[in-house]
């Protein structure tokens, strides 16, 4: 089945008119890149990145576009002349909706519904590890697999911060620990926890999507409820939730972005037994020295450092 990828370039202004333009035609599920609306999306939640992606940053400068799909075809087709005859009627009233300039591809259906799997596959980690997406099979190995969905949310094994924390969790993974993974996306560090023979993990996340993506993550790797449990709540500002977490935990995860580790620093002894670990990754090199202080003047000894890709990970005790 072929599809028609139709783009139309207009101004932040503009996006409202067009889309409701669209919406008159029948044409609802659009998709929207907005300059400004992208940094407005960056400067709310700074505390939780660290840099941004130039090819990213490079694309969204000066953009508001407007991205739908038409099946190919004869109906298709006439429903792009309508389209066009009503941007050139909305170019004739306003003049700030900018080029409006219709641009068109012709792609295959699995070419945007599917081709986006072709970037996951399975993936070793470390030295006992491998990561499988859903969707393909690991066959016969002796590697200890983790069964994800990348399609859901961030925390696929493939960024360097991920893998830098997966390597050190082999290593600290012995059998029977007690997990408290914070930030945990898709849940892919408590699930390789567990996997790897820990005895009980507990997820916390501030995002409630994570609630059902983390367990359907779990499921797909056969644990239940029994040994994994996820949480929505933020140990930094809710004490009360802080508490309700407990301690004693062998091993706390924290996969985040420097800001938010500097501010679990003084917290994480308070979750820890006495000799557990605190494994922390997310942390751009040029701010490694930074959480590094945050960390040794809460008095935590970091026992390993690890960097790859302009990341760093820290194993504290």
């Amino acid at each position: 089945m072929n599809w028609l990828e139709l783009h139309i370039d207009t101004t932040h202004t503009g996006l409202d008119p067009v889309a409701a333009l669209l919406s008159t035609l029948e044409i609802d599920n659009l998709v929207i890149d907005d300059e400004e609306e992208f940094q407005d999306f960056l400067e709310e939640t700074r505390p939780h990145w660290d840099y941004v992606d130039e090819d990213l940053a490079s694309r969204m400068r000066g953009r508001s576009r407007i991205t739908f799909y038409l099946l190919a075809g004869d109906a298709g087709f006439a429903k792009l002349a309508e389209v066009r005859m009503a941007l050139q009627t909305l170019k004739e009233s306003r003049s700030d909706c900018g080029s409006l300039l219709l641009t068109l591809e012709n792609i295959q259906d699995a070419d945007w519904e599917n081709s986006w799997k072709q970037y996951y596959k399975p993936l070793e980690i470390g030295e006992r590890l491998l990561v499988v997406p859903q969707w393909e099979n690991a066959g016969s190995t002796e590697r200890v697999t983790v069964t994800l969905d990348p399609g859901l949310t961030f925390g696929t094994g493939n960024h360097a911060t991920t893998r830098l924390c997966l390597t050190a969790l082999e290593r600290a993974v012995h059998g029977g620990e007690r997990v408290l993974d914070l930030g945990c996306g898709s849940g892919i560090l408590s699930i390789a926890a567990l996997r790897l023979g820990a005895a009980s993990a507990l997820a916390v996340d501030i995002d409630e999507q994570c609630l059902t993506v983390a367990r359907d993550n779990a499921a797909l790797n056969q644990t239940g409820p029994d040994t994994f449990s996820v949480r929505i709540g933020n140990v930094l500002t809710d004490e009360d939730f802080r508490a309700s977490l407990g301690g004693g935990y062998d091993l706390v995860l924290a996969n985040i972005v420097a800001d938010v580790i500097i501010g679990l620093a003084p917290l994480v002894s308070s979750f820890l037994r006495e000799g557990g670990r605190f494994l922390c990754s997310g942390i751009i090199d040029q701010r490694t020295e930074e959480v590094a202080q945050a960390l040794r003047e809460a008095g935590l000894t970091i026992l390993e450092r690890h960097e790859s890709e302009g990341w760093a990970a820290f194993v504290c005790q």
